[in-house]
């Protein structure tokens, strides 16, 4: 679904296009960084370091750990 305006969208993709690639990065990894957070909040809060890891991998990737 794409419930954005055409002249928006346009506007949108040409800030971004201005960005250098560093921002760009900076502001994917950021992205990904709070939906990580999002995703986390949403577990039990008592889980251990690596029980957590693993349920991020499995929800973000939506597979078991591959070992």
């Amino acid at each position: 679904m794409n419930d954005t305006a055409p002249e928006i969208a346009e506007k949108a993709q040409t800030k971004l296009t201005m960005l250098s690639n560093a921002a760009r990065f900076k502001m994917g990894t950021e992205m990904f960084e709070a939906a990580r957070r999002m995703i986390a909040a949403s577990f039990p809060k008592n889980l251990s370091a690596p029980e957590l890891k693993r349920r991020l991998y499995e929800r973000i990737y939506g597979e078991a750990l591959p070992f």
